[in-house]
């Protein structure tokens, strides 16, 4: 279960996605300057909790095939859609503010072999779910990212498992190499069901549903202690 806490501050994974959609600044400066830089954020990171050494944010390595997205936190928006009782679309703050904020210690598995430990703090996944109210017949949860990713998790395991929407990561906003402004951390799962860039969750009973990477054949449970390749 995870620890609670309030987070004062605002805002790895082998995800891939086709297409270049970026959410733009409203102001005159490039996205890009609205964030800091991968190194900034690493100056500032911690890399001990509760005894417990972590990786460096720089371990993670950037795998997606488009590059990062540098989104704009004015216009960026969660929605939470599909088979749920009402439709719920939350800006960025709102998901923070509302929401009981949860720490964990996680380690990220990527296919190619390495793996990351880093310190993660969000939201519930299953909070914004209740939010919306989600329907009987809801059987998976499909996470939508702004540059077309996608991929899907069995409700009863993001319920049972208390799975979390992270925002911060090592105790620093989630950089934009690191999937801002949420990533989900899908503890016991390989790398690619760990989305980055999250923009809209989809409740589905669609229980054959196929991402970007389960569609080229990897393992739509894609458990650690299984093979990722079908």
């Amino acid at each position: 279960m995870a620890a609670s806490v309030r987070a004062l501050a605002p805002a790895i994974t082998l995800v891939a996605a086709v297409g270049a959609v970026v959410l733009l600044a409203t102001s005159s400066e490039p996205v890009e300057r609205l964030h800091p830089t991968l190194e900034d954020a690493a100056a500032a990171q911690v890399l001990e909790h509760d005894g417990q050494a972590l990786s460096s944010i720089l371990d993670s390595r950037e795998k997606s095939i488009s590059g990062p997205r540098y989104i704009d936190p004015a216009g960026y928006s969660l929605s939470i859609v599909g088979l749920v009782r009402s439709d719920t679309t939350l800006s960025y703050e709102q998901v923070i503010a509302d929401h009981e904020i949860h720490q964990r210690v996680a380690t990220l598995d990527c296919e190619e072999g390495w793996g990351v430990t880093l310190l993660w703090e969000g939201v519930l996944v299953r909070d914004l779910l209740d939010r919306a109210g989600v329907l009987p017949e809801a059987k998976i949860v499909i996470f939508h990212s702004v540059d077309g990713y996608s991929t899907s998790l069995f409700l009863d395991y993001l319920y049972d498992n208390d799975i979390i929407l992270a925002h911060r990561v090592n105790g620093v906003p989630l950089p934009p190499e690191l999937g801002y402004p949420f990533q989900v951390v899908a503890e016991g799962k390989w790398g690619y069901k760990w989305s980055k860039w999250v923009h809209e969750i989809e409740v589905s009973d669609d229980v054959l549903y196929e991402g970007h990477w389960e569609s080229q054949g990897f393992s739509n449970k894609a458990d650690l202690d299984e093979p990722f390749l079908d």
